[in-house]
């Protein structure tokens, strides 16, 4: 019904950027939040940023400074900007969506992009 295409990921030194993108398709009525989650090996899942539909943000500590997230909402489209990449910054990124369809409202996720940061 909805698919999150996930795009951007790479190999930088520390130090340099990265743009992940973020696009739902298929059957939208409207997408609530929309997020980017991280998880390296070894350890959980976690929301690295997250964005409302009205424009609100927020980040995870370590990145604050750092990330910016920004959407398009006549595209469906979430960003993730990552400046300063640090070697821990390395992990496969992850787009999530709320999304409110003809069913309902529902949870979607991508199915993952690397980023991984060189010392």
């Amino acid at each position: 019904q909805v698919q999150l295409v996930e795009s951007g990921g790479g190999l930088v030194q520390a130090g340099g950027s990265l743009r992940l993108s973020c696009a739902a398709s298929g059957l939208i009525f409207s997408i609530d939040a929309m997020g980017w989650y991280r998880q390296a090996p070894g350890k959980q899942r976690e929301l690295v940023a997250a964005t409302t539909s009205g424009g609100s943000a927020s980040y995870v500590d370590s990145g604050k400074g750092r990330f910016t997230i920004s959407r398009d909402n006549a595209k469906n489209t979430v960003y993730l900007q990552m400046n300063s990449l640090k070697p821990e910054d390395t992990a496969v990124y992850y787009c999530n969506a709320n999304v409110r369809g003809y069913w309902g409202l529902s949870d979607y996720w991508g199915q993952g992009t690397q980023v991984t940061v060189s010392s």
